[in-house]
């Protein structure tokens, strides 16, 4: 007997399974519905059509060998029918239908399934306050949205704009909106860094320092109370600090994982109304499969129910739902989260958890934050790249890796490497430091800057030295009117000199230097130690601890980390 199948969702998951299920098991009567009218379409690359570096919005819409995705598409070349503009209105799951409404006609029917499968996505959040209604306020999910975003620009309807939201899409809309269109664009973020969800602060403050050296305003640490307008149209964004101007508004404050339709029926749901499945992507129901934007599913990192809206984890769903349709039985380990994103100069990426993370899940966990060269530092093109790892103490488990480079793929080629063995092993600080990676001077260093990572914590958990971030360095600088701490600059002869010049507290103390000079330390005080990038203090400090100093604190990073994060100025 020929199986039913029906696929709510026609972004990125649906299309994926419903193409797989077909390929395996081409007699199957499969259904995909959705309520818009375009479908799968890449949504991660709507700021970069709204940036202009994707020129057609139907670019978004086409296979590799430039053949558009519609409801026709799929008919003719994958074998099953996509009803567009339809709604799913409410699952029996007793009866096995979907009850669903045409958006054009009004009129609505029972489609009947064997297996049925939940894509519904997930929707932007919209703040509840007043003017989130006003002409010029988008979101930027549809392909709709960066048509009519884009549109307004290019008409030169826009010379200031507001992004409410600094994570992923917030950031990705600023850098489209200022680079291509020269807007002055402001970004609002209630965290007290950008993207707080997903970076630790140091490299929050690195992304901010990228936007702000680039003309972007950051507005952290507030809230947005309202979006004012003039004549329906959008005039300005009301913090709790400011006004800001704007005749566009982008709200980018995360999302709502669609699962009103699983719930209604009865199905498990796990964090923020995400629907719970099993390794086989099944819900609570066998015969009720889900992915993608709407789904909980198991962080290997913790072993807990999370959830992660990413298009790289539905499309991969996608292909296991698919099988698993036609009779397979493929499973789906879980994530540990790995992502990336460009702003401006700045490349960042992670995987695994960030050290608050790791904390509210009950690890007893430390962060290291190195900054090393990405290639040989005697080859002629090279970039510093910052990696924090993440290490719980006392088994020594990597529970995640964080970096910013200008070298975007440089960096995530490390950050992948990190995140493939946390996929399926539980790596310990040794097995990154040991952890095979290509070398040639063009691209790495002979020990590369992941196994830097693993050897700097390594160090920290043996007790070597104690280490401090570059911006704890900072706060020591600014409060050493009381504290009292010796503060020494490891850097070459000349590189610190005018702080030397305009400060007595700040010593300079090259690391060549010190052999002759270690009796000019004291040995009664803290001594606060800073190089470039750590690696000089750290043999600096080591070289004190044999003349019997060793009350150090070294900076990790060091003087590279503060220029990242834009704190220079707090120490002049």
């Amino acid at each position: 007997m020929q199986q039913k199948v029906v696929v709510i969702g026609g972004v990125a998951l649906g299309p994926k399974a419903s193409c797989r299920c077909l390929r395996l098991n081409p007699d199957t009567d499969l259904t995909l519905i959705d309520e818009n009218n375009f479908i799968s379409y890449g949504g991660c690359g709507l700021p970069y059509y709204v940036s202009g570096e994707i020129q057609a919005l139907d670019a978004l819409r086409s296979t590799n060998y430039q053949v558009v995705r519609d409801p026709d598409f799929f008919a003719r070349m994958k074998g099953f029918q996509v009803r567009n503009n339809t709604r799913a209105l409410a699952i029996d799951r007793k009866a096995k239908t979907v009850r669903v409404r045409d958006l054009g006609t009004g009129q609505e029917s029972d489609l009947p399934y064997d297996k049925l499968v939940l894509a519904t996505g997930a929707r932007p959040r919209i703040l509840p306050i007043p003017g989130a209604d006003l002409q010029n306020v988008f979101t930027l999910t549809h392909l709709e949205d960066a048509q009519a975003i884009r549109q307004n620009c290019e008409q030169g309807h826009v010379t200031d704009a507001v992004i409410i939201g600094g994570g992923f899409i917030g950031l990705e809309a600023a850098v489209a909106l200022a680079d291509m269109w020269d807007v002055h664009v402001s970004v609002v973020e209630m965290g007290n860094y950008l993207m707080g969800q997903v970076l630790p602060s140091n490299l929050g403050l690195m992304a901010a320092h990228d936007l702000r050296q680039h003309n972007v305003q950051v507005c952290t640490g507030e809230k947005t109370l309202q979006i004012i307008g003039q004549d329906g149209k959008v005039a300005g964004v009301v913090t709790d600090k400011q006004t800001l101007k704007a005749q566009l508004v982008i709200m980018a404050a995360g999302f709502i994982p669609n699962g009103e339709l699983a719930q209604a029926c009865g199905l498990e749901m796990g964090p923020r109304g995400a629907i719970m499945v099993d390794e086989y992507l099944r819900s609570s129901d066998p015969d009720i499969y889900a992915g993608g934007d709407c789904a909980a599913m198991r962080n290997i990192i913790t072993g807990k129910p999370g959830y992660l809206p990413l298009g790289s984890l539905s499309n991969r769903q996608g292909r296991i739902i698919g099988t698993n349709l036609a009779g397979g039985q493929d499973t789906f380990p879980g994530f540990v989260g790995t992502w990336c994103i460009k702003l401006f100069d700045l490349a960042i990426a992670a995987t695994g958890l960030t050290i608050d993370h790791a904390r509210n899940a009950g690890f007893d966990a430390i962060s290291v934050c190195v900054e090393q060269l990405d290639r040989a530092h005697f080859y002629p093109e090279k970039e510093m790249m910052a990696l924090e790892i993440v290490v719980e103490k006392g088994t020594r488990r990597v529970l995640g890796m964080q970096g910013a480079s200008q070298n975007a793929q440089g960096l995530k080629a490390r950050v992948d490497a990190v995140a493939g063995v946390l996929q399926y092993a539980k790596p310990t600080v040794l097995e990154i430091s040991n952890l095979e990676v290509g070398y040639a001077p063009p691209f790495a260093a002979a020990m590369d800057v992941v196994n830097v990572a693993g050897n700097v914590a390594d160090n920290v958990l043996a007790g070597r030295f104690q280490a401090i971030s570059a911006q704890e360095f900072v706060q020591l600088w600014q409060e050493r009117a009381t504290n009292q701490i010796f503060f020494i600059d490891a850097r070459p002869k000349g590189a610190g000199k005018a702080l030397a010049d305009k400060y007595s507290e700040w010593h300079m103390l090259p690391l060549e230097e010190l052999p002759d000079r270690f009796r000019e330390v004291p040995t009664d005080r803290q001594i606060a130690i800073l190089c470039n990038t750590g690696l000089r203090s750290y043999d600096s400090l080591l070289m004190l601890a044999k003349h019997g100093v060793t009350n150090v604190v070294n900076a990790l990073g060091g003087m590279q980390a503060i220029k990242q994060m834009g704190l220079e100025t707090k120490l002049q």
